[in-house]
């Protein structure tokens, strides 16, 4: 991708001049100052915790600041709710979704722009059309839990899109896409942009700041830490700025071949009785002790699926139940706590509402997968041992929270994320099914994340991550394959094939000759 062009020289859209806000225990934003032009994609980069999200709450209304200004278009005002900044022009898509599950696509975003814009059926035409030109097809009438999560992701976007769009923020757009999706939202947001819309993009993958953003700031620790042009950045330059130069940010992990089967899947077939779902056909499996298999796939292709069976969220008959074995027992017709005392642990892709209940404290979450582990005797909850958990897996994965006693939803996503799959590996689980172990978290919460996976394979735990991410497949798999229409490739070994080789299985060309030489990171 070609490096951006510089914009001129213009009175700036908005201008935020020493932005405050505190949260108990938390200074989230500290005299932060910040300017976009009209036409310019800008970038916010800080690791997790560092401030963005709540900078563009602030912006967007959700939340309010405690001191600073905001001007926008020359003129200071007080942003009191999503709803003016929306009458304003300015539209946001959350890196955790804003959606209703049991509502339509139209009726979701029917709900988002008012009753000016029209009934859900009015608006339908519209949907399609908007969606089609920028490549991220919907059908307006399908329920928003029927959808991947690529697919709601697609929600969000085209819900702002619809919009008089003078500032766009996005928070995390592409942490669910697919190599060529991003490419084509990068077309759209470079369109967007040449019409004079103003984009702040907050990412942590580098090399797409580089490649599409004009400008960067960057947070640590709620200050602006710097700025700078990314195109004139190296990956490194721009990750060291983020998390300061002691971290271990890239690492190539050695290649390993495992030992016996620990999960095997035998020509598994599942109907799924949703229209707008994806049936599974003939999948077949195995992930042996002390290696890590990958599992690549445009969203939408049957990993939820397959995830619920293999959780045990979907069960098959008990005379299928050989289908999928943990160590050689059959589990395909057990619930999930009893594959649980089998060995399984499992890091669902969506991390509130899944992977964790909002409204609980981070020791009462960690007890909901873990309580099994000693955490519950003669019925009764051992308090301190759960306390001890929780303040272990906050220590040993850097998780930023005041306390043990922080609500889920209080922490950033790349520290959630660290929590949860934390809380699935201290119980040293003999399978670990890992869904977008990184989905939007910073390089350094990546790379602690990667190499606590890792160091599970090397303790001989069988590990499978499905994720759309295939750098990350790349770097950390030992065999990989992928999923398209609800059919799994042949698992190859990560040394042998080229990227080029997983996009052709990615879009079910599974007999492709395979590339020559190895995959170059």
């Amino acid at each position: 991708m070609s490096n951006p062009v510089p914009i001129p020289d213009q009175t700036p859209r908005l201008q935020l001049h020493r932005i405050s806000k505190r949260y108990p225990g938390c200074l989230a934003n500290d005299a932060i100052d910040l300017s976009i032009a009209p036409g310019e994609i800008h970038a916010l980069l800080g690791e997790n915790g560092a401030g963005k999200s709540t900078l563009m709450k602030i912006i967007y209304g959700v939340t309010h600041a405690d001191s600073g200004e905001m001007i926008w278009q020359g003129q200071r005002l007080t942003m009191r709710n999503p709803a003016q900044a929306r009458s304003l022009g300015i539209g946001m898509v959350f890196q955790h979704f804003s959606l209703f599950e049991t509502l339509s696509v139209a009726q979701n975003i029917a709900l988002a722009m008012g009753a000016a814009a029209g009934t859900p059926k009015q608006l339908e035409p519209k949907i399609r059309e908007v969606s089609q030109r920028y490549g991220m097809a919907l059908e307006p009438e399908r329920l928003v839990h029927s959808l991947s999560i690529g697919e709601r992701q697609r929600v969000e976007i085209i819900r702002c899109l619809m919009q008089d769009i003078r500032l766009l923020i996005l928070d995390e757009p592409t942490s669910v896409l697919t190599p060529q999706e991003a490419d084509e939202l990068f077309i759209t947001l470079r369109r967007l942009a040449a019409e004079g819309c103003s984009i702040l993009f907050i990412s942590h993958k580098l090399g797409e700041v580089r490649a599409l953003c004009h400008s960067a700031t960057v947070l640590r620790g709620g200050r602006v830490a710097g700025h700078c042009v990314p195109a004139e950045c190296s990956d490194r330059q721009l990750a060291q700025l983020m998390v300061g130069e002691a971290a271990e940010l890239i690492t190539d992990y050695p290649k390993v071949m495992g030992a016996d089967a620990f999960l095997n899947v035998t020509r598994l077939s599942w109907h799924n009785p949703d229209p707008f779902g994806c049936s599974l056909k003939d999948i077949d499996l195995e992930v042996r002790s002390g290696e890590i298999v990958g599992v690549a796939g445009v969203a939408g292709n049957g990993q939820d699926e397959l995830l619920a069976l293999l959780s045990g969220e979907e069960r098959l008959p008990r005379n299928d139940g050989s289908t999928i074995s943990f160590g050689g027992q059959p589990v395909a017709h057990l619930w999930p706590d009893a594959r649980r005392k089998l060995g399984l642990a499992f890091v669902p892709a969506e991390r509130l509402g899944h992977g964790a209940v909002p409204e609980l404290s981070l020791a009462d979450n960690a007890l909901l997968t873990a309580f099994q582990q000693g955490l519950v005797s003669n019925g009764l909850i051992q308090r301190g041992k759960v306390e001890v958990l929780a303040q272990e897996i906050i220590h040993r994965f850097g998780v930023k929270t005041p306390d043990t006693q922080a609500p889920a939803r209080s922490l950033s996503g790349g520290n959630l994320q660290k929590f949860i799959l934390g809380r699935e590996i201290l119980q040293q689980p003999k399978l670990l099914v890992a869904a977008h172990p990184t989905w939007g978290v910073d390089v350094g919460a990546a790379a602690t994340i990667h190499r606590a996976l890792i160091a599970l394979r090397d303790a001989g735990a069988a590990i499978l991550v499905i994720s759309e991410d295939l750098d990350e497949l790349f770097q950390i798999s030992d065999r990989l394959g992928a999923l398209c229409g609800g059919r799994l490739s042949p698992l190859q070994a990560t040394v042998d094939i080229h990227l080029s080789d997983v996009g052709a299985w990615m879009a079910g060309q599974f007999d492709a000759p395979q590339s020559p030489a190895p995959v170059t990171l």
